[in-house]
Formats: structure tokens, C-alpha cells, sequence
């Protein structure tokens, strides 16, 4: 493979304008909801769920702060790099010809797997405040069918993507 690609700037459009306006407004909610919350919470809270989505291990409230933290730095990171799409692993020899379409199906899947991460966590910290203040919560019985579904969908739907791509540029 190449290692000079193009350096081409990769415009966002309407879809990804809108994938990163609900990543921030989740992270955003997900941390309001932890400081409003913080302090009528008991000192232990439940740090992990079994495979049936149900608490299985207990800590610190304080442990409610990690995935916040946790979610942000990934978001930021994930956001940074997807500044440098040139720097991307790419399974063809990326062109001046085909780098826009590779570009834009590179950027578009971190920004997929970003919101994907800022929902999964947001969604987490949520049910674990909710635990702490009813005394019990789970996940829900869909949440880990969701998780392993997009799991799995979303590569199938890159892959087929990418295949396409391959065919377009190779004939």
C-alpha cells in the first residue's frame, strides 16, 4: 500500500453534521445528568452488569465519573483522528482518483462507532444513576441484543460498502 496519499480535506455533510451534534448533545447530557445526581447518591453504586444486562458488582459512586471521562476522551480522540483521513488503514491503494470516496467511508464509520460509543456509555451512566436512586435497575433485556446486533450489522454494511468501492475503481 501507498503511504503518500492525497491530503484531502473530507467536507461534512448534512448526516455527519447531524452524527456529531448528537454525540455532543449526549455527552453533554450524560455529564449534566451526573452532577445533577451526584449528590443524592449513595456512596455505592453498581460498576458492572452480567451478560442479562443485571448489576453484579458494586463500588463508589465515584466510579459514576469514569464514564463520563471515559466517553469524552474517546470522543475527542476519535474526532482528532478522523481529521487525518490520509493516515487511515485502507485495504485498497488509495489514489487522487478514489481518496474522497475512501476518505468520506473512513471518517463517516469513526463517526458511526463515536456516536455509537457516546449513546452506549451515555446510556449506561443513565441506568446506573436510576439504579442507585431506586435501590435497582438493569440494563434492559435489549440492551445487549442491540450492542451485539449493530455489532455485527455495522461491518457487514462496511465491508459491503468497501466491496463496492474496490469494484467501482478496479473494474
Amino acid at each position: 500500500m501507498s503511504t503518500h496519499r492525497p491530503k484531502i480535506k473530507i467536507p461534512f455533510e448534512p448526516i455527519d453534521i447531524a452524527m456529531e451534534m448528537i454525540s455532543v448533545t449526549f455527552l453533554l447530557l450524560m455529564w449534566l445528568h451526573v452532577i445533577v445526581n451526584y449528590s443524592e447518591l449513595p456512596d455505592t453504586v453498581a460498576t458492572h452488569f452480567n451478560s442479562a444486562g443485571v448489576p453484579d458488582d458494586y463500588g463508589s459512586k465515584y466510579f459514576l465519573w469514569f464514564l463520563p471521562i471515559l466517553s469524552t476522551l474517546m470522543y475527542l480522540g476519535i474526532f482528532w483522528i478522523n481529521r487525518y483521513p490520509h493516515l487511515h488503514n485502507y485495504m485498497a491503494n488509495i489514489t487522487e482518483k478514489n481518496a474522497v470516496d475512501y476518505y468520506k467511508l473512513s471518517t463517516r464509520t469513526l463517526r458511526i462507532v463515536n456516536l455509537f460509543c457516546v449513546l452506549l456509555f451515555a446510556y449506561i451512566s443513565y441506568k446506573i444513576v436510576k439504579g442507585a436512586k431506586e435501590e435497582f435497575t438493569d440494563l434492559g433485556w435489549g440492551f445487549i441484543y442491540v450492542v451485539i446486533t449493530i455489532s455485527i450489522i455495522l461491518p457487514i454494511i462496511l465491508i459491503g460498502y468497501q466491496l463496492k468501492l474496490k469494484k467501482k475503481y478496479n473494474g
